[in-house]
Parts: C-alpha cells; structure tokens; sequence
C-alpha cells in the first residue's frame, strides 16, 4: 500500500509541544489511523508524533490513536475520518499507549528521576474490583460526567464487569456489569491462565469521538443456564457505562476450510472453545480482535475478525489455519500493532503450510507459528515471515506468538536508506527484527529477514517490548530487563545496560514514562506470591529508581497478575492486580 510521508523530524520541537499538549485542550485536529465520530468523511490525515532519540531519522509510521491521541512512535499514518476531535496527551485509550504498541507515555511531567523514590513515591490507592484484572487498565483525561470535569480509569475485570474510577479522588464514578440476564461469568475449563473465571480478558479500547460521550469497547464471556458460551462485543458511554450503538452484538462466524473442527469444508467459531486474550485494536474504522483457546487445547484453529466500530457489524473474518488446527492469537495479551496502513501479529504454535505458491504463501492458507502483515478492512494476509525451522519451534511449544510486535519508528541504515521495521520475539530467545515492506516469507535454508538476534536474551518472551528514545526494552523469563540501542537501523546484540535482578515467569512487559526526551523511567510489574512494581532510568537499567517491597508491606498489594503492564497517566502508575487495581503516586 502507499505510504504517506512527511518531512524530517525535529524531537527538540516535539518534546516541547508534547509538554504543552499535556495540559491544553486539543480540538478541530486530524485522527490518524482509527476510529473518529461516526458519519466523518472518508479521508487520510497526518500529523507529527514524537520519535525521539539519537538513532534513527526521517519519518515514523502512523501510530496515533482512534480516539486522536498523539502517540510517540512516528510521524504519519493514514485515517479513515476527519473530525473534530477532543484528544490529550496524557489519554491511554489502548493496551500499550499508541498502535506502535510502544508502551511510552511522553507527556509524563510529574515523575522524575529525582522524586521516584521509596520517600516521596508509593502506593497511593486501590481501586477494588469484583475479579482479577487481566485488562490493563486504561485512561481518559478532563471528561465532563454530571457536568464535573474528570480524570477516569477504567477497569475490566474477570468477572464482566467494568469500572469507571476517579483517578484522582479514587471515587467509583460508575460501574456495569456486562453479564445477560440468567447468565454468569464462564467458568475456566480447568485452566489455570484463567483462574477461577473468564469474563474480560482482553484490554479494552477507546474512541473518545464515537457516539455521544465517547465509546470504550470490550468483549465479554459469559455462560447462560442451558451452559451455551456466548461472546459478545459491548460499546459503552464512556461517562455512563450504558450500552451504545446498538450493543451489545454477539461473536459468530464461519470460514471455508478443511481444518480441525470443521464439517463439510466449513468450519463455525466455537465460543466454548475460544477466548479473546489479545488486546484490541481500533483502526480504520473497525474494531479487530485475535482469538485464543483456553490453555491453547482442544480442536481448535486461528480466528481474527474485524467489527464496525460504528454499527458493532462484522466486517471481516479470516482463519489462518484453515485447513490445519491451532495458530492462536494470544501475545500474552498484547495487541496488534498497526502502522496506519496494515496490521502486525504473531500467532501460536499451530499448522504452518510449507508448500507455497509462486508468490511464496502457503498453498494452504496455513500460518501457524509465524508474524504476519495484514490489510485493513477486508482482512487478508500481504505478508508474513516464518522461521526455517517453524515446524519443529511449533511442534516443540515454541510458540513464536507468545509475544506482541513492536511497529519502530522510521530507521536509517548508515548510507541513507530508510528502513520500516518491526520486531518480535517469542518462546525460542531470539528476537526477530523485520522489514515491513519485505518480511522475508519463509524459507527452509535461511531466516530472510532484516536482523536476527540469538543469545541476547536469556529467556523467552511472554509479553511487549517497549520502546523509548532510540532503545527497545525487552523483559524475558528468568531475564533481566534489557535496554537494546538501536544504530543505523539495527538494534544492539548486547545489551547496553541491565536490571540488576532477573523476573520470574512470565517476565516483564515494560512501559515508559517521560516528558518529551527527559525523565525517561521504565516501569515494569513482576509476578509472583507478592507483587511488585519496579521503576528504572531508561538511560542506566543498574540504576533501580524504586521497587514496591522496599517500604515493607506499606506499597504492597498481594499477589502479582500475569501479563500485568503498568500504566502511567498524570503523575500516577495503575498495576492490575488480583481484586482491583493498585495505584501508586507521589505522596
């Protein structure tokens, strides 16, 4: 597809309009790569966003929200919509800040590195909950509810309800359940990922220019008195909690395939079998979403599906193990990533057809265990890479899908040449850095890709990396917390500085707080019995800032949540935890 481009990026002028997006009001801007209120115009759109850092130059890929929040990742994209558009820098309206799925906050200007410490910073709150918060919790800045100005969380729980939370008095502004009438949260089929029930799973997404206040997006699993599982997607009035535009519309869908569970050629989605673990994701006008199954058992195949975000109707399904079985879409609750004009995922182990056509895809339409470009609106894949030995990772549970794609910003190798990158890595301890325009298909003889990176990290990868000023951020099993500098387009085979710890299953997915290109802190939450939420100088990983057990019991929360990322907003850090939300600020 056509890319826009833009002129050469300034982060010095960036950093210093991002401060002064953090506390103004923006309006009448252009909505870049989603959503937009309904009835806009069909249209493209660009604007700048902040990059950062000393490597790389020239221009970024689209990464700015649905809802018209400027991200920090690039500096165009293309949009489906122009409208006016009530948007602040401080807004967290998606898992992992913005479609680049970067994880960085860079309006952050009440953190630093001189105040986040275990005397002036701690656990300020927490925000009870009916269940275990898997979502991450999100964020919308200066609302009118009842005609009073203010700063919302909201929380998803595992037992489908969903919260709307003063983030500065703690107040509960609103709550709702999304359970039908006669029915439960479904039960965990003996999984132990899901413990003791599945309700939201996934991270919400918000629109805050859909609808009359503003929608914020949800699926949910529930369990009627026959014991039918039903999926459904809810839009919610974001000052309210009512259900909007015409929700909520219950998850169906059939794909032509000869795969397993099929019949007849044709295989039906099975609600019983599945669940939407991934984040999702607004772009373009439609809401997409991936789907797993419990504990990845069972007979069942990929499904991705694309919902109008306007009318809740199906726009798109595709399978990408039609005529195979598993290829879950998981990323240990990650997002797709989008750049604007396509969207990036890896899947699970699961069939992936060795046979390819002339054009090098699979005869078969199996993709199992490989990362893929998808087209927006009717969802098909426009390119993929799978690694040369992706039957044997598959067959041995190294699932390449066990961790999100990293869309960077616009690299420059060093004789000029603009390079259009992602980067992934799962269970196998390699990280795999992509080129978007040619990922490299598959090849039994050799990894055609951009950069393969094999003994950076110690362990596999259950999570996001995150990305700030030049350096990805990687947290894998029994690793430490690594900051790899990136360079004329490649990033460092060595880590340029470490956590002095390592994390415990499943790792850490870190997230970033700065204002503009100062005060960069990365924070991350480590599972386990006790909880704890770490902060680190993103220049020195030596360098720990603070941890949630250093005060004693005074910060602690309880037990730790798998797949938690912290969100950062206006001076607080929100971790999801087993029965709420535990807030941390400065005292």
């Amino acid at each position: 597809m056509r890319r826009l481009q833009t002129g050469t990026f300034n982060p010095n002028v960036w950093s210093r309009v991002r401060a002064w997006l953090a506390m103004v009001f923006i309006a009448g801007c252009f909505i870049s790569c989603g959503g937009g209120g309904s009835g806009g115009t069909s249209g493209t759109a660009s604007g700048s966003a902040a990059g950062g850092g000393s490597t790389g130059s020239g221009t970024g890929s689209g990464t700015s929200t649905g809802g018209g929040t400027t991200t920090g990742t690039g500096s165009t994209g293309t949009g489906s919509t122009t409208t006016t558009t009530t948007a602040f820098a401080t807004d967290v309206l998606m898992h992992h800040n913005d479609l680049a799925r970067t994880g960085q906050m860079l309006a952050e200007t009440n953190l630093t590195l001189s105040n986040v410490n275990s005397t002036s910073f701690g656990k300020v709150a927490f925000l009870a909950a009916d269940g275990k918060v898997d979502a991450q919790p999100l964020f919308v800045t200066s609302l009118s509810i009842g005609g009073t100005t203010h700063d919302v969380v909201y929380v998803a729980t595992e037992h489908d309800s969903v919260y709307a939370y003063d983030a500065t008095t703690f107040a509960q502004l609103w709550k709702v359940s999304l359970v039908g009438n006669g029915e439960t949260s479904s039960d965990n089929f003996s999984c132990q990922d899901f413990t003791p029930e599945i309700g939201v799973t996934s991270t919400p997404v918000i629109d805050r220019n859909r609808g009359a206040n503003g929608v914020l997006y949800a699926v949910a699993m529930t369990k009627d008195a026959s014991g039918t599982y039903h999926h459904r997607l809810h839009a919610l009035d974001l000052t309210t909690g009512a259900e909007v535009l015409g929700g909520p519309t219950e998850i169906a869908a059939t794909y032509p395939g000869n795969g397993a569970g099929s019949v007849n050629g044709v295989i039906a989605f099975n609600p019983a079998e599945h669940t939407e673990r991934a984040a999702l994701t607004l772009v373009g006008g439609n809401i997409y979403m991936g789907w797993t199954a419990h504990c990845m058992a069972g007979a069942y195949t990929g499904w991705l599906m694309a919902y109008s975000a306007d009318t809740l109707k199906q726009t798109s399904v595709l399978n990408i193990t039609p005529n195979g079985s598993q290829g879950s879409i998981w990323m240990a609750g990650s997002g797709m990533s989008s750049d604007g004009t396509s969207l990036y995922l890896a899947d699970g182990n699961g069939t992936f057809g060795t046979t390819l056509n002339a054009q090098g895809f699979p005869v078969d339409g199996d993709y199992g265990n490989s990362m893929m470009k998808l087209s927006l609106g009717n969802l098909q894949v426009t390119d993929y890479f799978a690694m040369n030995n992706v039957v044997a990772e598959a067959n041995a549970d190294n699932d390449f899908g066990s961790g999100g794609v990293l869309v960077l910003p616009d690299q420059t190798t060093a004789s000029g040449v603009v390079k259009h990158l992602a980067v992934a890595a799962g269970k196998d301890n390699n990280i795999y850095v992509v080129d978007r325009d040619a990922m490299g298909k598959f090849s039994p003889t050799a990894n055609n890709i951009w950069q393969e990176l094999i003994g950076t990290l110690a362990g596999g990868i259950w999570g996001s990396p995150a990305y700030y000023n030049g350096v990805v951020y990687y947290g894998g099993w029994n690793d430490n917390l690594k900051a790899l500098p990136i360079t004329n387009a490649f990033l460092a085979t060595t880590a340029a500085s470490k956590s002095a710890i390592t994390f415990a299953y499943p790792g850490a997915t870190p997230a970033v707080s700065a204002n503009g290109s100062g005060n960069g802190i990365v924070w991350v939450a480590e599972n386990g019995t006790t909880g704890a939420l770490h902060a680190y100088d993103a220049g020195n990983l030596a360098h720990e800032l603070y941890n949630s057990n250093q005060a004693g019991s005074r910060d602690q929360w309880g037990a730790g949540n798998k797949f938690i990322t912290p969100m950062i907003a206006r001076g607080k850090v929100f971790v999801g935890a087993t029965n709420g939300v535990a807030v941390f600020g400065l005292f």
